[in-house]
């Protein structure tokens, strides 16, 4: 494998994910590489190069970005925890829509038992982690909700269906362990295919008509 690699090459690949604010598919890689360059190979070996180092090479929802090395993360836990600050409403509301996916803010209603403030859907738009999909066929044709690459980059989650599961849940003390037999964790899609009850939002499209009424505070929503 090493008499295969390109010098130059691995050097290009390099700059263009370290000069990239965003992850990089191995596609966005070739298409700026001399015809012909093997960027698997580049990738795999750029990646072994630095697992050992203070920022690694790992893949983001299909795509590829240096990031800090996992146990160096305490380094910047403050910084995150101060940019980052979501309150319990929002977490809940984010944890829904992860899993949930794609649903609307009346289905986040009645998962969370209270009214879902517009102000809180706002937040996690604002933060780049929730993204407005399309809209649900029922009437009204609410606004359906979904997760974004941001939201598997911050979390360091390779793909959508690295959520923790039922027993990581448990383990992790989030879940009562004596929960009902029949209980189960949804499998989420964040797929940029519609569902078959979903139509794409109209050009220029912000706002579910719902969520322009005025906003109260959160209460009981029965």
């Amino acid at each position: 494998m090493a008499a295969e690699l390109d010098p130059e090459g691995l050097r290009m690949v390099e700059a263009l994910l370290f000069a990239s604010a965003d992850p990089l598919a191995a596609s966005e890689i070739a298409a700026r590489l001399p015809a012909g360059t093997n960027v698997t190979i580049l990738l795999a070996e750029l990646q072994r190069q630095y697992a050992a180092r203070g920022v690694n090479l790992v893949p983001v929802a299909g795509k590829w970005a240096f990031r800090t090395a996992p146990d160096l993360a305490y380094l910047l836990q403050r910084e995150a925890v101060e940019l980052r600050k979501l309150s319990r409403a929002a977490l809940e509301t984010l944890a829904i829509i992860a899993y949930h996916q794609p649903v609307t803010r009346a289905e986040i209603e009645e998962i969370r038992g209270v009214s879902t403030n517009k102000g809180t859907l706002d937040v996690l738009l604002e933060t780049g982690w929730i993204r407005m999909r399309g809209r649900r066929r029922t009437p009204g044709r609410p606004v359906t909700y979904g997760t974004t690459e941001g939201f598997l980059d911050h979390f360091g989650l390779e793909a959508i269906a690295d959520l923790p599961g039922l027993e990581e849940l448990k383990g992790a003390g989030l879940l009562d362990s004596a929960i009902p037999a029949s209980f189960h964790v949804p499998l989420p899609d964040d797929s940029e295919t519609l569902a078959p009850d979903e139509d794409p939002l109209e050009d220029g499209e912000l706002f579910d008509f719902e969520d322009l009424a005025a906003d109260g505070e959160e209460e009981p929503s029965r």
